[in-house]
């Protein structure tokens, strides 16, 4: 499935002109008061060290609404018409501004609650710091989505095993790691990951890796579908 780069630019917030044909709506906050809430399509904030995004970024979006307890404890409301194309990416970032060989550790615990319908996965969408380069690792999905690129095989990194794809949106290269059976929580161990890209496969060099995002790449979810993260952190040395 063709995927834009205008998602991955959670940066959006930054060129509200790139917007296309997304809406917002009146989805709520869950019923225990969040500390901050939006309906924006670009609405943006930072909690403890992460930036959490709405992002509605996709042609013929619905209505979205993103809540946080912090940085590691938010969800959306997201209405998206049973459409094909990416609706949105609403997430949370961490920055890590290191390179693959100065980094001693890179990993990242996450716990999810999503719906059983829909159309969506759940991944890390992570980028070197001039966003040449995305790796996305899908932990779950479910409906009509698949990844870009042709599959490379199986791996087993990081303490999971993947099917791992290569393509190129034309703008940048994307390797996308997708789960061989879903997972709504665990731990994952990034930076062996990012050095078999490197060393065993040749596909990039010393990146410096910017921002490590976690959240809903959400396609479909129509009558409005709740994302939670229960819990997310992103710890890197």
């Amino acid at each position: 499935m063709a995927k834009s780069t205008l998602r991955k630019v959670t940066m959006a917030v930054l060129a509200p002109a790139m917007a296309i044909g997304a809406t917002v709506g009146l989805a709520s906050a869950p019923a225990s008061a969040a500390v901050w809430n939006t309906c924006d399509q670009w609405g943006n904030t930072t909690l403890n060290g992460y930036t959490l995004y709405n992002n509605i970024w996709g042609s013929g979006a619905g209505s979205q609404c993103i809540w946080a307890n912090s940085g590691t404890n938010w969800g959306v409301n997201a209405n998206h018409p049973n459409t094909g194309g990416i609706k949105s990416y609403p997430n949370s970032k961490k920055v890590i501004n290191k390179s693959i060989t100065s980094l001693g550790s890179l990993s990242s615990n996450y716990n999810v609650t999503v719906p059983s319908s829909g159309a969506y996965n759940t991944s890390y969408d992570i980028w070197d710091t001039d966003y040449d380069y995305e790796i996305m690792l899908w932990v779950n999905k479910t409906g009509a989505v698949g990844p870009l690129g042709t599959s490379q095989g199986n791996v087993t990194l990081g303490g999971h095993t993947w099917t791992v794809y290569k393509g190129t949106n034309g703008a940048n290269q994307v390797f996308s790691f997708v789960r061989t059976s879903n997972s709504s929580s665990g731990t994952v161990n990034i930076l062996p990951i990012l050095k078999w890209i490197k060393d065993t496969k040749g596909w990039f060099g010393n990146e410096t890796i910017g921002d490590v995002q976690f959240g809903f790449e959400i396609t479909s979810s129509s009558g409005g579908l709740n994302f939670t993260t229960n819990n997310l952190t992103v710890s890197s040395s």
